[in-house]
């Protein structure tokens, strides 16, 4: 399982993009995709809200589990997947690509973010 290297990565398992234009893209990682099982629904924080890193800002709810989603940032939410929405299996087929969560407007970013290659360290236990 291989996590792309220009991502940033959090402890509870959610990936960030590099901000463009202040924007990045908040996602799952497969590691944590693979380990909720099947996704069914997905409850995404609304356009407008303001998440906080750290903190739980939606849920992901697996044939399995219902697991909170964390924000791996502080800022307000620009845009929610609504493919997801509509069809979130795509957070296990797709976790970094059409199933990404949402994005938001950077507006502090934490010092204990991940590299891939720690992040893999991380989930190796």
């Amino acid at each position: 399982m291989s996590n792309p290297q220009q991502l940033r990565y959090s402890k509870e398992h959610e990936w960030l993009s590099d901000a463009v234009d202040g924007v990045a893209t908040v996602g799952i990682t497969q590691f944590a995709a693979a380990a909720l099982g099947d996704v069914v629904y997905a409850e995404l924080p609304a356009v407008g809200a303001t998440v906080t890193a750290g903190e739980s800002c939606g849920e992901l709810e697996s044939t399995k589990s219902v697991s909170d989603l964390y924000s791996p940032v502080t800022g307000e939410v620009t845009e929610a997947n609504q493919d997801v929405v509509d069809d979130p299996s795509l957070v296990n087929s797709a976790p970094f690509e059409g199933g990404w969560l949402f994005k938001v407007r950077v507006s502090e970013t934490p010092e204990d973010l991940l590299t891939a290659d720690e992040y893999a360290a991380f989930t190796a236990g």
